[in-house]
């Protein structure tokens, strides 16, 4: 299977209803973000509740969003986009964050939101021409990115079970996955190959996890059992009910909180039933991809690879967001990021609509229920944490491998030495750029300067 994608395999100019599918759903998201119901940052989910509540002023709260978004926008949502010719959460959603709670006015929120969505639909397309007409083209230079990051991605679930289970565990699942991943790329050439071998890694990791917590619970039991055989008395028969009453659970002021963050969230339900239907109807049209690795796979067409990447990134992502929408009021715009997978495969945008409602309306009603069931299950919990962990060292890795083959495609050793320059010169100034997108943003700043370079006759450009 080839993974290096060839030019001009997708396009950043879109058709009528793509464009206003995009303005439309960056005015909605806005509009939502200023009401404070839901925000796209998990970073910034956890400061709503003091904004909700007036603890906090716009401005700070701004400032807050701004802060932790203007990294991935810039380094990594814009240089994706380029590079893949589809469009990203990072670059359609954190800037809507930040214009929703920057807007001072209901009314004027979703305005700001459509002219960012205006931006994208017919900015990108000339950004991405202009890019391509340079002697050094470092946009088709970043399709170099495709490879290792389709690849080892693969591996998140092996990294996981490695941290939760030990090194013996960690060590099978290594095996298992590199052997799925030589049979599918033997038996089955146009499958991502990495597709199944994910399917397994997760699979292997939430067994551990769930094995793991039935054994807890099991051992809970007997001991429990065991405490009360002596104390079968008429005191303990009596302290019964009261326990079982749950009156603690009533007093329970992080109790009381999930209630009410909940009950906020299904007072609004129609509003998130849109949301969720334009959410998976941007997904149905093939020009978005909910990640680094869909990005490329929904550049190459494979809808039914980047649904299954998508599909497993959810296992990571539905306890932290349902316990930080839980605990602060506001939900994904996204949600649990369900309808990213659903949409790629639909077969058309009607059904796309109708599918995203319904899922959006399923995952508030249901969000009371899903943070009762987590809180049985704290080896699950984990496993998500470790699942989110090892996607971002993964991910980490193999961004900066692309990047650094996307800076030898464009300019050979000075190239490296440019871009590799600029992201340990990131790191020693403390990270001034996150670390996921500094090397996608010191592709493109190296790829300026090499073309400043070509333009003082100080450099001739890498052929091919």
């Amino acid at each position: 299977m080839s993974t290096t994608l060839a030019a001009a395999s997708h396009s950043l100019s879109f058709t009528l209803p793509q464009e206003l599918t995009v303005i439309v759903l960056c005015a909605l998201t806005a509009f939502i973000s200023h009401m404070a119901l839901a925000v796209f940052n998990d970073g910034a989910r956890p400061f709503m509740l003091d904004f909700i509540q007036g603890r906090t002023t716009r401005s700070a709260m701004t400032a807050v969003s701004f802060g932790l978004s203007a990294g991935f926008i810039f380094g990594l949502g814009a240089p994706m986009a380029l590079s893949t010719g589809v469009l990203n959460p990072w670059l359609v959603f954190l800037p809507t964050d930040i214009l929703g709670i920057l807007s001072p006015k209901k009314w004027l929120a979703p305005i700001l939101g459509a002219a960012w969505g205006a931006v994208i639909v017919f900015g990108l397309n000339g950004a991405n021409n202009l890019a391509h007409d340079l002697p050094v083209d470092f946009i088709t230079a970043m399709q170099q990115m495709s490879t290792p990051i389709l690849f080892l991605f693969a591996l998140f679930p092996v990294l996981a079970i490695t941290k939760q289970f030990g090194k013996a565990r960690g060590g099978i699942a290594g095996v298992v996955e590199l052997a799925l991943v030589v049979m599918t790329m033997k038996l089955w050439p146009n499958m991502f190959a990495g597709a199944l071998a994910m399917a397994v890694g997760v699979l292997m990791l939430i067994g551990f996890a769930v094995a793991k917590d039935m054994r807890q619970r099991k051992a809970d039991r007997a001991a429990e059992a065991a405490a009360a055989a002596p104390g079968d008395t008429k005191e303990g028969k009596a302290a019964a009910p009261a326990d079982a009453g749950g009156g603690e659970a009533a007093d329970d002021p992080m109790a009381s909180l999930f209630s009410a963050s909940a009950a906020r969230l299904r007072k609004y339900l129609p509003l998130f039933m849109v949301l969720g239907a334009g959410v998976c109807l941007l997904a149905q049209m093939h020009i978005f991809g909910g990640g680094e690795a869909t990005s490329f796979l929904i550049a190459k067409g494979d809808y039914s690879g980047a649904a299954q990447v998508d599909f497993y990134r959810v296992f990571g992502f539905i306890p932290l967001i349902a316990t930080t929408a839980l605990a602060s009021g506001a939900y994904g715009i996204a949600g649990f990021t369900l309808v990213y997978p659903i949409g790629y495969l639909l077969p058309n945008p009607w059904l796309a609509v109708i599918v995203g409602a319904l899922v959006f309306a399923c995952e508030v009603l249901a969000l009371s229920w899903i943070g009762r069931v987590l809180g049985k299950l704290p080896s699950v919990r984990d496993s998500s944490e470790h699942l989110r962990s090892a996607i971002s060292e993964t991910l980490g890795l193999a961004i900066l491998f692309g990047s650094l083959m996307a800076a030898n495609a464009m300019g050979g050793g000075l190239g490296i030495l440019i871009v590799g320059g600029l992201y340990m010169l990131n790191e020693a100034m403390g990270r001034v750029v996150v670390r996921m997108a500094a090397a996608p943003a010191a592709v493109i700043v190296g790829g300026i300067i090499l073309n400043l370079l070509y333009w003082l006759n100080l450099f001739t450009p890498v052929k091919g």
